[in-house]
């Protein structure tokens, strides 16, 4: 959509780009900031664009993939044998947000940074179609006081509790 210069509430081509929609599409670095956060959760709360995506999602998934998102243990991959609720506090969120953006040399203050993060939380647990939610299975994981590394630690002991011997290498 903002490739296109396009209001992402418009619901045909919203619908369009994401039936167009490849799996290099998501290594662009242009997918994390602001503009293409808000933009993100305006179309997700569209219908049409939700169906579009659902195929797509479930065919990348099913190959062994990791995936995160605001609605894949609920309405994705229902059935997957791990679900985490990764949260953090919308302060920690935002801080590593505007970490991540001043490293790229984007001027956002924390402020603003962070009234996007409350905004789009609102947005998204109040929308209607995949509202923001744990699965009813889903392992909550606070991440506010963890690093990345004793996220992933923390991540990985729930899926090893969950499925034994998962992310182990096979033997030979």
């Amino acid at each position: 959509m903002l490739d296109w210069d396009r209001d992402p509430a418009d619901v045909r081509t919203a619908t369009t780009a994401a039936q167009l929609l490849v799996a290099a599409d998501l290594a662009r670095e242009d997918l994390r900031g602001p503009e293409a956060d808000r933009a993100a959760s305006q179309v997700a709360a569209l219908a049409p664009v939700r169906a579009a995506l659902l195929e797509f999602q479930r065919r990348f998934g099913a190959a062994g993939a990791v995936l995160d998102g605001r609605d894949i243990g609920t309405v994705i991959f229902p059935e997957a044998p791990v679900k985490l609720f990764v949260t953090a506090s919308p302060e920690a969120r935002a801080r590593r947000r505007w970490q991540e953006l001043q490293a790229r040399g984007n001027a956002s203050s924390f402020e603003d940074v962070l009234a996007d993060v409350r905004a789009r939380d609102a947005l998204d647990a109040a929308r209607t179609a995949a509202p923001l939610r744990p699965a009813a299975d889903a392992v909550i994981l606070d991440t506010t006081a963890l690093d990345p590394e004793a996220a992933y630690a923390a991540a990985l002991a729930i899926a090893r509790q969950r499925v034994p011997g998962w992310g182990m290498a096979p033997r030979s």
